[in-house]
């Protein structure tokens, strides 16, 4: 994990007084970057997207979906908490916390878009950071490529129908056209290109060292990419949040439940089906992580900059990288408990 990555949420917290900063200073600046715009698609955050997205995807070889057949019971379980499970959790958590118990302590003109953008957040599953996680548990890596390659495979298909039925349950009007516009764009485009790219690059002589050497060299930029989308973001949203703070404390509530008992699930239905501690510990971490760049994305694109759905996707962010660490410390911890299970072999 490189600095960026490790102390991902202290920059997110920096972008915040930045953009919120920067928000106030130079209102006409930020209402001019928003006005960019077509077919309801900011052109600056598109770019911003590309640059965050394209230097994940390059990372993985679709190659190694016929890896998903050795490890099946993993594979099954990581795909039932991440597509059968997490989006529609998630939205029951939304509408009961959001839309109910903490409706009267919120604006009530953005209740509905809070509640959008939390689903979004869930039915955007995992980023490269998994890799990451996985290292730090010390988790089998074929595996673990094997299933980010199927969820982003699965991710072309079911995103938007997702998204779209949740929404339209919490009776929110879905924008279908920018919806499937964002999924060409933020999706199937950037994975196309990101697959090429690394086959061009793995044909020339030497062909996985200078992969590797793009990927070290688009790595920084990807996550500047990333603080420049929030700055940008946080200066939408600066005047919402110095008149209400609370409202950040409160959209973390059902994002925190959500992560820690998709991770619990995931986790304690590997122990049950005896799949091995390596694959366990990355299907737990796959089955809470979330695409979040995709996410804040595709917020922007249906509810706007200065959405509750955009702030709501970036709390995500900002919650991500210590809820993942402290998964992590558990999933390590309890490796001794996990195997004891008969049928269980021991990792080595």
């Amino acid at each position: 994990m490189n600095l960026f990555e490790r102390y991902l949420t202290l920059w997110v917290g920096l972008c915040i007084v930045v953009g919120i900063g920067l928000g106030q200073l130079f209102p006409a600046f930020f209402q001019f970057v928003g006005s960019i715009e077509v077919a309801h698609i900011n052109l600056p955050v598109a770019v911003l997207v590309w640059l965050m997205i394209i230097p994940m995807l390059i990372k993985i070889d679709l190659g190694q979906l016929k890896g998903v057949r050795e490890h099946w019971r993993g594979v099954g379980v990581t795909l039932f908490v991440n597509w059968g499970v997490k989006p529609f959790s998630m939205a029951l958590l939304a509408w009961f916390f959001i839309g109910y118990l903490f409706r009267d302590l919120l604006p009530a003109e953005q209740v509905d878009s809070y509640i959008a953008g939390l689903v979004i957040l869930a039915a955007a599953p995992c980023t490269a950071m998994v890799f990451v996680w996985s290292h730090l548990m010390k988790g089998e890596p074929h595996f673990t490529l094997s299933q980010v390659a199927l969820n982003d495979v699965i991710m072309v298909f079911a995103f938007a129908p997702i998204v779209g039925v949740l929404l339209g349950l919490s009776k929110i009007t879905v924008p279908w056209d920018t919806l499937l516009l964002s999924v060409l764009l933020y999706i199937v485009v950037p994975l196309i290109i990101a697959t090429l790219w690394r086959k061009h690059l793995l044909a020339q002589p030497d062909g996985k060292a200078r992969l590797q050497r793009v990927i070290d060299r688009l790595g920084p930029g990807s996550l500047v990419a990333l603080l420049a989308t929030l700055v940008l973001l946080f200066g939408f949203q600066g005047q919402q949040i110095i008149a209400a703070p609370l409202i950040i404390a409160l959209l973390a509530v059902p994002i925190l439940i959500q992560v820690f008992v998709n991770s619990g699930l995931a986790y304690l239905l590997n122990r049950q089906v005896r799949s091995p501690h390596c694959v366990a510990g990355p299907s737990a971490l796959i089955g809470a992580s979330n695409f979040f760049e995709l996410a804040v994305a595709t917020a922007i694109a249906l509810f706007g900059f200065e959405s509750g759905a955009a702030l709501a996707t970036v709390v995500g962010v900002l919650i991500e990288v210590p809820v993942m660490l402290v998964a992590v410390k558990v999933v390590n911890r309890s490796r001794a408990w996990y195997e004891k299970r008969e049928g269980i072999v021991a990792s080595s």
